[in-house]
């Protein structure tokens, strides 16, 4: 069972982890297109995912989940131990 911290903003977290779960590296338009977002909700929450750690950035526009974000969706971490980058 998935654990989301107090910082996640779901269901929309989850689903843009979850379209970034299929091995692409895909931008906020297409991600928002593919969950029914507006693109600049999609990119506000990627960068949150981005500092949590379980996003990056290959390059500049394009995200891609990392393995954190796979043992998340996998229910393997509790996202609410997790800490911001900039912390």
């Amino acid at each position: 069972m998935r654990e989301p911290g107090d910082w996640m903003q779901n269901p929309t977290d989850e689903r843009i982890l979850e379209t970034l779960n299929t091995g692409l590296e895909l931008g906020p338009t297409t991600i928002s297109k593919n969950i029914d977002k507006h693109r600049v909700t999609v990119s506000r929450r990627l960068d949150v995912l981005f500092q949590y750690g379980l996003v990056e950035r290959p390059e500049e526009g394009y995200y891609e989940i990392t393995d954190l974000g796979e043992q998340y969706l996998a229910g393997e971490i509790d996202a609410g131990e997790l800490k911001p980058s900039d912390e």
